[in-house]
């Protein structure tokens, strides 16, 4: 038997579009973060390929929910996998200052994409599968409608992006924000962190966003160090005179 298209339908379908716009203005900027160094024919392609695969991971995490979070430090990984993304993110181009570029590139970002979005689609998934009160149907329509509106979010972020170098700092703090919750809340030791530490969950988001921030600056100043101290070849010097 197919889906009836009630009332109670068309208000779990908006409600399930809502939630995922809600939560995925980080997962929006993620995209944009992962590809503002890539070539303009391969930003697209990126945008497209990656939030198609982490809507696809989101739906099979909002289906399997209830036993992915039950399994122990599963959060604790992908908080630190979370935290390093975003400090990689802040740090920006890699030790040899030439950016991203080529295909190998492309399904790098792409790659990035998807990860982050792994680790950052659990808790989303919860709220999710609640709006949806179990609706396979409703989880895939809502979802799937939610991607152009993403794509779309990822493409603005960006163009600030080009204008406004200061929001790739932010966004990297709210990564290392958003890590700092993952590690706070795995079930393996939430427990023992709430009875020592007063608002732990608040030290550790707060926390992560500091160091993502900071470590990233520093990797990216001692990238730049490093190349400005890079000995000059005068023999290839003098060969291209």
């Amino acid at each position: 038997m197919g889906f009836e298209l009630t009332a109670h339908f068309w208000s779990g379908l908006a409600q399930i579009i809502l939630v995922n716009i809600v939560l995925s203005g980080d997962n929006a900027l993620v995209i944009a973060l992962a590809c503002r160094n890539l070539e303009k024919r391969h930003q697209r392609p990126a945008i497209l390929i990656g939030s198609a695969g982490a809507i696809i991971l989101r739906i099979i995490f909002v289906l399997i929910v209830d036993q992915l979070l039950k399994i122990g430090y599963l959060k604790l990984i992908g908080g630190l996998l979370l935290l390093w993304i975003g400090v990689k993110l802040v740090q920006g181009e890699d030790e040899h200052g030439d950016g991203v570029k080529g295909a190998g590139s492309l399904w790098g970002a792409i790659r990035t994409i998807i990860i982050a979005d792994a680790v950052m689609s659990l808790d989303n998934a919860i709220a999710i599968a609640a709006a949806a009160h179990g609706d396979v149907t409703l989880i895939v329509l809502g979802l799937l409608i939610s991607i152009p509106l993403i794509i779309f979010g990822a493409t603005l972020i960006m163009l600030l992006l080009n204008r406004f170098p200061i929001i790739v700092i932010a966004g990297g703090g709210l990564l290392g924000y958003i890590a700092g919750e993952v590690l706070a809340t795995d079930p393996a030791y939430m427990e023992w962190l709430a009875a020592r530490i007063p608002n732990h969950k608040m030290w550790f988001e707060i926390g992560g966003a500091v160091l993502t921030v900071a470590l990233g600056y520093w990797l990216q100043r001692r990238a730049k160090a490093k190349k400005h101290e890079e000995p000059v070849d005068l023999a290839a010097e003098g060969r291209k005179e």
